[in-house]
């Protein structure tokens, strides 16, 4: 096969041995270099957050509550004290800071700040997409070859085939519902599935794959519904949610609560009060450096959320194995 693609395997051993040279030769064109550096790692980031959001390993980090979703939430914060999205690189994207002129506020707009993060929002969009493929291989591998995958997912996904006409609950109609979409309308099926958000969507992989549909109709087609469509409907979530008018009305109506509004209210001040003043001042600069607790309680969630991901993944495992074991001591216990 490589001997087929012999020009593209040229080709690219060409582009990275180019590549390979400019980035140890020292000379003017280092600048650009780190800059492309900087550029690749840091979508390579949002790209390996997005698989993980979607890889089905256990059950899923959340990484576009954890990290996409705040860091939008930030910029959008900054975008609108500062006036500008004109951040400094660096300290940015590690620390947001204001440009030293002053920004027009009226110059800031809903677009510029989609501008601003859209490369990392598209990356992690990206990300998602490639973490379907796993059920969509397994379930064209298991379809071409006849094998039985040990997966749930696959084995809910047959029994859903084997019982389609007499499903009654709401679940089993809806997973029905998308199989169906993805099965009859194809391409536009797909992205329509995957340009919102839809914790069914495994099905749909595993659909495309059983049913043998080309590789680039689906991932071509989840690529752009996730990357592109679904992406940005969630960051226009988040960016309107978090305008500064906005957020002045949250806090407002926290201190409305009857009772313990006011004691609430208070920390929520306080923290956005210390994230506008370090927007103005350096690292080090003098200005205060307490932490508040919302900031505490986020980053222990964060350290929980993560444990729990890495605990789900190695309890899915050992399922996996023991099923495997049970299945085997039965296979034995048949043949004896």
């Amino acid at each position: 096969r490589l001997w087929y693609r012999r020009y593209s395997v040229f080709l690219v051993l060409v582009l990275f041995t180019v590549f390979t040279v400019a980035y140890s030769i020292e000379g003017a064109h280092q600048t650009y270099v780190q800059y492309m550096e900087r550029k690749i790692l840091w979508c390579a980031y949002w790209v390996g957050l997005g698989i993980l959001s979607s890889v089905g390993l256990g059950t899923g980090l959340h990484t576009f509550l954890l990290y996409l979703g705040p860091h939008i939430a930030s910029v959008t914060l900054a975008a609108y004290e500062c006036g500008s999205v004109n951040f400094p690189e660096p300290p940015y994207p590690t620390q947001i800071m204001c440009p030293e002129e002053d920004g027009v506020q009226d110059s800031v707009s809903l677009w510029t700040i989609m501008s601003k993060v859209r490369l990392e929002a598209c990356m992690w969009g990206a990300g998602t997409a490639i973490g379907e493929l796993p059920p969509y291989f397994m379930a064209r591998a298991a379809r071409l070859s006849g094998a039985e995958p040990d997966d749930e997912d696959y084995e809910e996904f047959e029994e859903m085939l084997e019982q389609a006409e007499s499903a009654q609950d709401f679940a089993s109609r809806a997973k029905l519902a998308v199989q169906n979409m993805v099965q009859k309308v194809g391409f536009f099926g797909i992205l329509a599935c995957a340009s919102i958000p839809n914790p069914l969507f495994d099905l749909a992989g595993i659909t495309c794959g059983h049913f043998l549909i080309p590789f680039w109709t689906f991932f071509g087609a989840t690529l752009i519904g996730k990357a592109v469509i679904k992406m940005h409907i969630q960051k226009l979530f988040v960016i309107i949610t978090f305008s500064k008018h906005i957020v002045e009305q949250m806090v407002s109506l926290i201190g409305a609560i009857p009772g313990f509004g006011v004691s609430l209210q208070k920390p929520f001040r306080e923290y956005l009060e210390v994230q506008r003043a370090k927007l103005h001042h350096p690292a080090g600069d003098g200005t205060p450096a307490g932490e508040n607790w919302l900031s505490w309680v986020f980053e222990k969630l964060v350290l929980v959320m993560v444990c729990y991901f890495i605990l789900s993944i190695i309890n899915s495992m050992a399922q996996s194995y023991a099923k495997r074991q049970q299945q085997k001591r039965h296979s034995e216990e048949k043949t004896k």
